[in-house]
């Protein structure tokens, strides 16, 4: 898997110095090195451009790498709502979307985001292209506030669900959420509202369509 990732990463990236800069600001605020891989970055533009999407919801901004491949996707139309615990990643994101030239389409959101979560489906708030990477445990929970947030035909990606190969390799080191991801790959694959797969790229990615009712 790291071979591969490592052929793609190296054939298809092309040298980005704002990305670049964003992981060096969060290697130097102490923060963990989990950005999505470079090839997985590009993948959410390409994803965000081709879908049209233009309300976004991330939940989980760190540093703000996804967030500024995101709105890259998106252009000077669309706008970004963004999920973080932590003040002062939110801070950082910020202030790196801002020198991305999406300061005035991005808005954050502190706290516990399951909380913030209730206040978007207390406000009727709706979007159409979802990216979740954040805490493993609420996954399942994170789904179903997306599907209640959803537009129909919109679009729900989420990071890590191959837990670094454990989940489909025996001989691979289980992670403490390597369980968590089995069960949480099963409920998108059979789930009766989504049309989903799984992309074998970084850590991997799930992609699920909310079908549209008949």
């Amino acid at each position: 898997m790291k071979q591969i990732n490592h052929y793609i990463d190296s054939t298809f990236y092309h040298q980005d110095t704002l990305l670049e800069d964003v992981i060096s600001s969060i290697e130097e605020n102490g923060m963990p090195s989990i950005s999505v891989s470079p090839s997985s970055g590009k993948f959410l533009t390409m994803l965000v451009s081709i879908s049209g999407a233009k309300k976004i919801l991330e939940i989980g901004a760190l540093g703000g790498y996804s967030g500024i491949c995101l709105a890259r996707g998106f252009g000077s139309e669309g706008n970004l709502t963004s999920l973080e615990l932590e003040g002062k990643y939110a801070k950082l994101a910020a202030s790196n979307l801002s020198k991305a030239g999406f300061s005035q389409q991005v808005t954050y959101m502190t706290g516990p985001a399951l909380q913030s979560l209730a206040t978007l489906a207390e406000d009727k708030k709706r979007f159409d292209f979802f990216f979740i990477d954040a805490d493993k445990d609420n996954y399942e929970n994170y789904l179903n506030y997306c599907l209640s947030l959803a537009e129909e035909g919109a679009l729900i990606v989420t990071d890590n669900v191959l837990a670094g190969g454990s989940v489909a390799d025996q001989s691979a080191k289980n992670k403490r959420y390597t369980e968590i991801m089995k069960k949480f790959n099963k409920t998108v694959a059979n789930h009766p509202q989504l049309e989903s797969i799984l992309i074998p790229i970084g850590d991997g990615i799930t992609i699920s369509k909310v079908k549209i009712k008949e």
